[in-house]
């Protein structure tokens, strides 16, 4: 079930991503995952394992902490 948080979450990763000049397959590939599943998180599809989000935070040069704009 996809729920707003998760949407609030794929969109801020989307915009730190964005504002990184990275497209979804750099990250995907930085961080160790698909594209699609990047894809997927971005648009509040999946939610990603607290491991995913530590290595998605890192790869945008933030903390976790700076995913959860709620």
């Amino acid at each position: 079930m996809i729920t707003e948080n998760d949407r609030r979450l794929g969109k801020r990763i989307q915009k730190l991503r964005e504002e990184k000049g990275m497209i979804q397959s750099e990250l995907a590939e930085k961080v160790k995952l698909s594209t699609k599943y990047i894809q997927f998180i971005e648009t509040g599809h999946r939610r990603p394992s607290l491991k995913a989000l530590y290595r998605i935070a890192s790869a945008l040069g933030s903390k976790v902490s700076e995913l959860f704009p709620f």
